[in-house]
């Protein structure tokens, strides 16, 4: 019987990737119960799995603008600790990076092979992981770069914009920076047909299809919260100044996924619905 262990399991995508694996033999390791920055540990933890997921990540993306050094310990070197040991146990492994290793300047999808650029701290330390983790198990490394997450384990952007809809007659949200909504339960679900699948490791867009901006997103969510989506009003990025740039475009394509054999994910639309019915809002 294959043997999971997942890194990171309390977070909002953790949560979901248990979900998605229930049933199966899962070892769940919250942030507290397993330091990914302490390589022994790491090394002493994975011993007898078959396949190793990180969902664990330094997230504070304006934080890491002046903690760089606390990111890339947890984003770089936690990765590469992961991945040596997985190697070392024969394991696949599966780390969960970002559309911020790229400098969100591009006018058309981001292919998987399209060179690194990040644009802030965060992206670096996402990149650098990236790149460590592929060459420590090159034969066994899968990389699934993922954005604008949501779900129902977590804080994030979906449940905010209904928590201050109970506050505020409008909402002011950006029009000028665009990406894709993505569903924890749909990469959650993903993550497991990539790792059941004989698809050859490498880097692969975990991101719902199709693309919007936040406005339109924020948009969305009211409607699929029975809030009137008028009340979002848009606005742009000079607006909300923060200490770490936000890249304006940030849609991934999908390539990989086809080129493996498997299908990409669905819709964002359609993904929303599919998470208001599943206790998004509840």
């Amino acid at each position: 019987m294959t043997r999971y262990l997942i890194a990171g399991a309390a977070g909002m995508l953790g949560q979901d990737l248990q979900k998605a694996l229930a049933g199966r033999d899962v070892t769940a390791l919250s942030r507290a119960e397993l330091d990914v920055t302490d390589r022994e540990a790491v090394l002493a933890a994975v011993a007898g799995h078959d396949v190793v997921i990180n969902a664990s990540a330094y997230t504070k993306v304006d934080d890491a603008e002046t903690h760089e050094d606390d990111a890339y310990a947890i984003n770089a070197l936690g990765t590469e600790n992961l991945a040596i040991a997985a190697a070392r146990n024969g394991a696949r492994f599966v780390t969960v990076s970002t559309d911020y290793v790229f400098d969100g300047e591009a006018t058309e999808p981001y292919a998987e092979d399209t060179p690194r650029d990040p644009l802030n701290a965060y992206g670096r330390t996402k990149a650098a992981g990236e790149e460590l983790a592929l060459a420590a198990h090159p034969d066994g490394a899968y990389v699934v770069r993922t954005a604008w997450l949501y779900g129902a384990g977590g804080p994030n952007f979906a449940k905010t914009m209904v928590k201050l809809a109970g506050s505020h007659e409008t909402v002011s949200v950006v029009d000028d920076q665009a990406g894709q909504p993505t569903w924890t339960g749909d990469l959650a679900a993903q993550i497991v047909a990539l790792v059941d699948s004989d698809a050859p490791a490498g880097v692969y867009h975990g991101t719902n299809s199709g693309e919007t901006t936040w406005y339109g997103f924020a948009r969305a969510v009211f409607a699929a919260a029975g809030l009137d989506p008028e009340r979002v009003k848009p606005t742009d990025s000079t607006t909300f100044v923060r200490p770490a740039p936000r890249p304006s475009y940030s849609v991934l394509g999908h390539d990989a996924w086809s080129r493996a054999g498997l299908q990409p994910m669905r819709a964002w639309q359609d993904a929303l619905d599919a998470a208001t019915a599943d206790g998004l809002f509840d």
